[in-house]
C-alpha cells in the first residue's frame, strides 16, 4: 500500500454513522485521519480550510445542505480542490442525480467495510 496514508472527510448528520465510517476507516490500515462533517455546508468548510482530502464520503439527506446540494457547490468552485466523492445512502434513487451533479461513487448503506475499502481503492489506489 501506498506510504502515505489517506485524509478522509466524511459527511453524515447522524453521529452514529459518523462513528462506525470513522471505526472502519481506522481499521484499514491505509487511512490516517477521518474528519467529520455534518452536513454539507460544514464539509464544505472543511475542504476550504483544507485542501488535502484524499475522498470524501458523503451523505445525501441532511439538513442545512444536502449532500446532491454539496456536491454542486464543491464541483461548481474552480478554487477548491477537487477530491473524489463516494455517496453513501440508503435511497437507491438517488443514485442517477448524485452521479450527474459530480459523485464518482455511490454505495448503499448499511456500508460494509469490504465495498467501501474496494470504492476507495477503486478510486484512489
Amino acid at each position: 500500500m501506498a506510504e502515505k496514508k489517506l485524509k478522509v472527510l466524511a459527511v453524515d448528520d447522524d453521529m452514529i454513522n459518523l462513528k462506525l465510517l470513522k471505526s472502519m476507516l481506522m481499521k484499514t490500515g491505509y487511512v490516517g485521519e477521518v474528519v467529520e462533517a455534518k452536513n454539507g455546508a460544514d464539509a464544505i468548510g472543511e475542504l476550504k480550510n483544507d485542501p488535502d482530502f484524499d475522498v470524501v464520503l458523503l451523505d445525501i439527506i441532511m439538513p442545512v445542505m444536502g449532500g446532491i446540494d454539496m456536491l454542486r457547490v464543491l464541483r461548481a468552485d474552480e478554487n477548491l480542490r477537487q477530491p473524489p466523492v463516494i455517496v453513501l445512502t440508503t435511497d437507491e434513487t438517488k443514485k442517477a442525480e448524485a452521479l450527474e451533479a459530480g459523485a464518482n461513487g455511490f454505495l448503499m448503506k448499511p456500508v460494509r467495510e469490504k465495498d467501501l475499502s474496494a470504492k476507495i481503492h477503486q478510486l484512489i489506489v
